[in-house]
């Protein structure tokens, strides 16, 4: 598997958990376990993704810029993760926030997958995309055993 493959992968996590969650409906138990788990994913991803991928890249000019705007769409996720913390399940509010957060992931997502993914791809030898790809995987990995 490639680092592009891994991080599409747990994408489509990301994608399948919203849109579960926006199924949901006030204060109940399936919106709860739904939400933390993307919230955990989104956090392991985005820790696991800027080491992985966006460090290595700001390494390099022709890719520093796209890098650095990818990590400052991972703060805006973050934001919005507070939002919905501080939101009631029930509150009429909380449904809105999470389809904002939701268009805030889709947005990142299709980026990454369309633009930072070839650029890297480019910019980055096949050996170096390779040590990268363990890299993120073990952080995954590290990040889901906490």
């Amino acid at each position: 598997m490639t680092l592009f493959e891994a991080l599409r992968k747990d994408h489509d996590v990301q994608r399948d958990l919203l849109e579960r969650l926006l199924g949901t409906q006030g204060d109940s138990e399936i919106r709860d376990q739904l939400y933390q788990r993307l919230r955990a994913e989104l956090q392991y991803h985005a820790a696991a993704e800027e080491r992985a991928l966006y460090i290595p890249m700001m390494e390099i000019d022709m890719t520093q810029e796209k890098a650095r705007h990818s990590v400052a769409e991972h703060h805006e996720i973050d934001e919005m993760i507070k939002v919905l913390d501080a939101t009631g399940y029930s509150s009429p509010g909380w449904l809105a926030n999470a389809r904002k957060l939701q268009d805030l992931v889709l947005h990142h997502l299709e980026e990454e997958e369309h633009e930072v993914f070839q650029l890297a791809g480019r910019a980055l030898d096949d050996a170096r995309k390779a040590g990268l790809c363990d890299e993120y995987r073990q952080e995954m990995a590290r990040q889901h055993a906490r």
